[in-house]
């Protein structure tokens, strides 16, 4: 109810913000100044990175090799039986010496269970954590269980489908080791990036996240968790009492809760882990639709806490509310833009008022465009004339897939009753098509060489044939 009540203050007060003011000043001057507010803090985050790594580069960071804290590795699985033994694999390969790995079956329906006890009786590292089928249901609720015999001095998260390179941990762990950084995000990359435009668009979209969150790093602003690839000190996650159950986005949650606390998060873009993108729409919208869904109310949830805190840092309050920036703007400019069709079409208001509006609207797009293709040439290293064209496909799947799931949220909200729908990503479907090629590459060489084998009887035959029919003769 608190969610919604503050929600609706903002709408109708944004609402009447820009019905009445439009009578009296072009309010399209306000959607204009928050743009620029955005614009201006991405350059001046953008020239903060550009000044560490200079910096950087003369006077490289020192890296206290005696720091090696033991890290609990934890590894949520609900349904993930294709995937979980290849994922523990890869991650036993790690070259950091003190860390487990706590492998947690969550209700499964399908022989996960089975698998992980089977890796637990296989691997000294591994210990096996099956939940009962009536236990709480969620990635928090899971964490919270695995944390109760987590033996790490920080606690590493992986989804069911990560994959690492060995120096993952190594380099990982020393960007942990001051006093105020609770938490560390590793950069996330679509593994299967290039099956498919869609595969691609999100592993493009992972890029310009790669970009905000190392601006965001660069001014020590409220970098946020990830799910996957994350790294969190004890300390840290005792502080907060854990994680939240009640939320739909454990690691976004997390993150606010952090900061709140006074806690800096720190972003490692050389450290990289690799997971599985969705290949088909359906799914990319419901899973995104909790990522939206989770992120918008734990802005509701924790906004007094924001504004009041006493610990959190001015800078990680001044980026947080940048940030907040990004999903307001969607609702403002679509009320801006049907208040005034409304009026223009009552002839209220002259048609170059609507015009403003939609010159605003393409200048935002073309700015996220720019983003985009800065992000793919910085971090993607992407030549310019592949980077426009990516860019270019990047901010329509954006346009498409967040623009109409920020004012569906926000209806959502309002109006329709909370649920935990975690909308479960399903793992697996590389490994399972490539199963599927390689099977049918086996079925029609099978068929060829039964082809070929009745071929080559049938000419045999017909030659002996001949060959007797001449010998009579």
């Amino acid at each position: 109810m608190k969610e919604r009540i503050l929600l609706f203050t903002i709408v109708f007060g944004l609402g009447i913000f820009i019905y009445i003011f439009q009578s009296y000043f072009n309010t399209v001057w306000g959607l204009a100044l928050l743009c620029t507010f955005m614009f201006i803090y991405a350059f001046f985050t953008s020239l903060s990175y550009k000044f560490k790594k200079r910096k950087l580069a003369k006077y490289p960071q020192i890296i206290n090799e005696d720091y090696k804290p033991f890290v609990s590795v934890m590894i949520p699985a609900h349904n993930e039986e294709g995937v979980i033994e290849n994922t523990v694999k890869n991650i036993l390969e790690m070259d950091y010496e003190k860390f487990e790995i706590i492998v947690i079956d969550d209700r499964s329906t399908d022989n996960t269970a089975s698998v992980i006890k089977d890796l637990e009786k296989r691997y000294e590292k591994v210990t096996a954590l099956i939940r009962p089928h009536d236990a709480f249901p969620g990635k928090s609720a899971v964490l919270n269980d695995a944390f109760k015999i987590a033996k790490g001095d920080a606690v590493l998260v992986f989804d069911a489908d990560a994959t690492v390179e060995p120096d993952f941990l190594s380099i990982l762990v020393p960007n942990l080791e001051p006093k105020d950084v609770g938490a560390v995000q590793a950069r996330k990359i679509i593994r299967n990036k290039n099956q498919n435009l869609l595969t691609r668009c999100q592993n493009n979209e992972y890029t310009l996240d790669t970009h905000f969150q190392v601006s965001r790093d660069s001014v020590k602003g409220a970098v946020e968790l990830r799910g996957n690839g994350e790294l969190i000190k004890r300390e840290a996650i005792t502080d907060i009492g854990g994680w939240n159950n009640n939320t739909l986005v454990d690691d976004l949650d997390m993150s606010t809760r952090l900061h709140i606390k006074g806690w800096d998060i720190r972003f490692c873009i050389d450290a990289v882990v690799y997971e599985e993108g969705i290949a088909y729409i359906r799914p990319l919208y419901r899973q995104r639709r909790r990522w939206l869904e989770g992120t918008i109310r734990r802005y509701l949830e924790y906004f007094g806490d924001v504004l009041f805190s006493k610990k959190m840092s001015l800078r990680a309050s001044l980026d947080m509310t940048a940030y907040i920036s990004e999903f307001i703007m969607p609702g403002w400019l679509l009320m801006e833009i049907l208040i005034r069709g409304f009026k223009v079409l009552a002839k209220q208001a002259p048609p170059h008022m609507l015009y403003s509006s939609i010159f605003i609207s393409c200048i935002i797009g073309l700015a996220f465009f720019y983003a985009s293709r800065y992000a793919l040439r910085r971090y993607d290293y992407m030549p310019r004339l592949d980077a426009t064209f990516e860019a270019l496909q990047t901010s329509v799947y954006l346009f498409i897939v967040w623009f109409p799931l920020v004012l569906y949220i926000c209806f959502k909200i309002l109006f329709m009753k909370k649920d935990m729908n975690w909308g479960k990503t399903a793992h697996g479907l590389v490994l399972e098509e490539e199963a599927s090629i390689k099977a049918f590459i086996k079925k029609e060489l099978e068929k060829t060489k039964k082809y070929t084998l009745e071929k080559t009887e049938q000419y045999t035959g017909k030659l002996k044939q001949i060959l007797v029919e001449k010998g009579e003769k």
